[in-house]
């Protein structure tokens, strides 16, 4: 199996959340916190790390979406790659500092502040729902599938680290087991699973 090269793990062995837990340790960050954390989500090797745009036209596979909903978008690294391709796009996170950062790299998208458990939309709203490493940091992450599976028509993407121990990345009781998710998806209303392998990570393409 790969191992993460050691030179690339500062980059990206915290998610979004993770960092910021790091970096504050507090809901409301001093610009000086904001940009500190901005840096690493954006560090380079990070995004080769996340396969941004490999991961975006996997989700784009076999479907023709117009709209996608990115939850937990963080600074819109995912949402700049979807909006490249002109999709008309929408994110939300829990982190205004973060919405605010979105706002100025994608200023073409619209951005809300959101849990992915309690999505301010209408049924069927997004043709595609997209969560990227955020599902195994929900306290509820069976309500948060069921929430994108209720303003999605089309797909859910689900990035999520592998469950397997390794020397980067959430320890092993933070990740979600496959049949798990299997399971949680076919209450939400997405019987059909497809696992893709990524260099590092998993993403998971939960169909109707």
């Amino acid at each position: 199996k790969d191992k993460l090269n050691p030179c690339l793990r500062p980059a990206v062995v915290f998610s979004f959340r993770e960092l910021l837990k790091r970096s504050v340790g507090v809901r409301i960050m001093s610009d000086e916190k904001v940009y500190r954390a901005l840096e690493k989500l954006r560090d380079p090797k990070r995004l080769a790390f996340l396969e941004t745009d490999q991961v975006v036209r996997f989700c784009l596979e076999g479907i023709s979406p117009a709209s996608v909903l990115d939850v937990g978008t963080g600074s819109g690294l995912f949402a700049e790659a979807f909006f490249r391709l002109g999709l008309v796009v929408t994110g939300v996170d829990i982190q205004e500092a973060m919405l605010e950062a979105a706002r100025t790299y994608v200023p073409g998208a619209s951005f809300h502040l959101a849990s992915s458990e309690n999505l301010p939309f209408g049924d069927k709203t997004f043709d595609l729902v997209f969560l990227g490493l955020v599902l195994h940091e929900s306290e509820h992450p069976l309500s948060a599938l069921q929430e994108s599976g209720r303003v999605g028509t089309l797909r859910a993407g689900v990035l999520e680290w592998p469950y397997r121990e390794e020397g980067f990345g959430p320890p092993l009781e933070h990740r979600i087991k496959p049949d798990h998710l299997q399971e949680m998806a076919a209450i939400a209303g997405f019987p059909r699973i497809k696992t893709i392998p990524l260099k590092y990570l998993n993403l998971y393409l939960l169909d109707r």
